[in-house]
């Protein structure tokens, strides 16, 4: 039976939806694939397997490789049988995966995405009016000292100076991102959040969590219902629907920016303390980890990881080199850029949870 792209496949999970995306299109991925994988991946990864060069890639290697989506810490209330692989989208989660089903470490780790915060242009001028954020072209950096601190005494927009000019902006300043409990970018928000509120001291345990609880809380319950993928929030920012402020994977910008495609007034704010998101596959079968491997050492599949806006382990100058036209918008260097250590899964989880409350 010939494939059609975009079958759902309806999988209940813990608070959503378990998306399908399967990773062929009608009568390409026939030829030389001799293997069929399958897996669970995070929201972000999707359109890179459903890319048709992507495939073409894989089955000249042998695979045929079939996805399903889900938020990467709601990937452990799966029950993954039967796949092939679990791909979320840092190394927190996959580390807790790999213990609930035995995996060998070290897990591969193809490449890897920092989180930035995409801001619509004057949103952008105002937070660097009131210190907030220093701009260059179209990207800058988001001090997040200076924000927590404004996120703290509940700022709102309409104190910022500037602000009066842009009737958009109004309510309280804050950055949306995905739940915390499900989703990895929301997460990793508050692993970097947490360590430069608690002064450059990643949470180890509960007295760490507590001490930055009140202002974890305030920065998620500010934003109401939250999505659990980050494709979703970040789709909703290009239409120009939703918040001023919202947190996204770099590779969501640079891919856009690679492939041409119009990005109005969009601004790319990299928090001077971010956290990388490491996207880490977690081999539950042996043709599992060879996918892992192949997809960081194939030089074609990691020319490719670049076309979606993915940083591939171990060479900056494949990223760079193919982001050279995109300077205005991107950090390539990450010049200024602090990376933020992410607590243990366990203690990430009781932040998410106690944020959430």
């Amino acid at each position: 039976m010939r494939r059609i792209v975009g079958i759902v496949l309806a999988v209940l999970l813990i608070g959503g939806v378990v998306a399908a995306v399967v990773a062929g299109r009608d009568g390409q991925d026939k030829g030389t694939a001799t293997k069929t994988v399958q897996g669970v991946i995070g929201s972000e990864k999707a359109e890179f397997f459903a890319d048709p060069d992507v495939v073409k890639a894989l089955a000249a290697k042998g695979y045929t490789v079939k996805t399903e989506t889900s938020g990467s810490w709601a990937m452990e209330g799966l029950d993954l049988k039967g796949y092939d692989f679990a791909f979320p989208s840092s190394q927190a989660p996959a580390d807790e995966l790999a213990d609930k089903y035995h995996a060998q470490k070290p897990l591969p780790r193809p490449f890897y995405s920092p989180l930035v915060v995409v801001a619509h242009r004057n949103a952008a001028e105002v937070l660097e009016k009131n210190g907030l954020a220093t701009l260059d072209k179209a990207t800058g950096t988001l001090n997040m000292s200076a924000y927590l601190k404004a996120a703290g005494q509940d700022r709102t927009w309409q104190e910022l100076k500037g602000s009066d000019k842009y009737g958009e902006l109004t309510g309280t300043l804050f950055i949306a991102t995905t739940d915390p409990e499900t989703s990895n970018s929301g997460a990793l928000y508050l692993a970097a959040a947490s360590y430069v509120a608690d002064g450059g001291r990643v949470a180890a345990d509960n007295a760490a969590v507590t001490r930055t609880a009140p202002l974890m809380h305030k920065l998620i319950s500010v934003q109401g219902a939250q999505q659990s993928s980050t494709d979703a929030t970040f789709r909703d920012f290009i239409s120009g629907a939703g918040n001023p402020l919202v947190l996204a994977y770099e590779s969501q910008v640079a891919s856009l920016l690679v492939q041409g495609q119009e990005v109005g007034d969009l601004t790319v704010l990299y928090p001077d303390t971010t956290a990388n998101s490491d996207h880490t596959v977690v081999p539950l079968t042996p043709e599992g980890r060879a996918l892992g491997e192949l997809l960081g050492t194939d030089p074609t599949l990691r020319k490719l990881a670049v076309r979606h806006g993915f940083r591939p382990q171990g060479a900056s100058t494949e990223f760079t080199a193919a982001t050279a036209a995109q300077t205005r918008y991107l950090n390539q260097k990450l010049t200024g850029v602090r990376q933020a250590p992410v607590p243990a899964s366990k203690v990430l989880h009781e932040m998410a949870l106690r944020a959430r409350k």
